[in-house]
């Protein structure tokens, strides 16, 4: 009868460390899977009180009062699907946190709104990035048929080579123009207007940061 012997370099503490390290692994697994949860949630996108200004629009849009009844929260649009893909998001993300903390006073809805664009662009460019993969989870394009007679027809011909957001914007949060039709000084007018500021402000305020 052949007797199975472990390699040579298999010690008592070789064997310990691999199952250590194993269990330490599915540990550090499930705390991933928690962690990007908790992290997409809206909760915990909300305690940065300037996302509060977001939020506003957002509960305004068809994403939040769904006629369906079918809610996306922060997460399920801004967050990559898969383990890796979301703790890299929420990596990357970490950027916003340190601007939150070191940059501009974003909890001033003055500064939040002269900086928002720049925040749309962004946010535009990571959708396109990926072409729009976030969307699709819950968009399945070929099935897409709307009340307009040509709805499906421009899904299914016209959209062929493009990805959601550049033909959907706009359509949770504070409108933007599109970063090549963005005038600052038409924006920074508007938010003078809009806060009773004094003109000349806006720029003012952009420069200060």
């Amino acid at each position: 009868m052949i007797k199975l012997r472990a390699p040579l370099f298999i010690t008592r503490h070789v064997l310990f460390a691999l199952v250590a390290g194993g269990l330490g692994g599915v540990v550090f697994m499930f705390f991933l899977i928690e962690f990007d949860h908790f992290t997409s949630s809206n909760e915990f996108c909300l305690s940065c009180h300037s996302m509060t200004y977001a939020d506003d629009f957002y509960r305004q849009s068809v994403h939040y009062n769904s006629p369906s009844g079918v809610r996306a929260s922060c997460g399920d649009c801004h967050v990559s699907e898969g383990i890796i893909m979301a703790t890299y998001d929420h990596a990357v993300g970490t950027k916003d946190l340190i601007k939150q903390l070191f940059g501009p006073d974003y909890d001033d809805p003055v500064i939040n709104t002269l900086h928002l664009p720049e925040a749309a662009f962004a946010a535009r460019d990571w959708f396109r990035k990926r072409d729009s993969a976030t969307c699709k989870r819950c968009h399945t394009q070929e099935a897409i048929l709307g009340t307009r007679a040509n709805t499906a027809a421009i899904h299914q011909e016209d959209a062929q080579g493009k990805t959601c957001v550049d033909c959907h914007i706009n359509l949770v949060h504070r409108p933007v123009p599109e970063r090549q039709t963005f005038k600052r000084a038409a924006w920074n007018s508007m938010v003078e207007e809009e806060f009773a500021l004094e003109p000349g402000a806006a720029a003012a305020l952009l420069g200060e940061h």
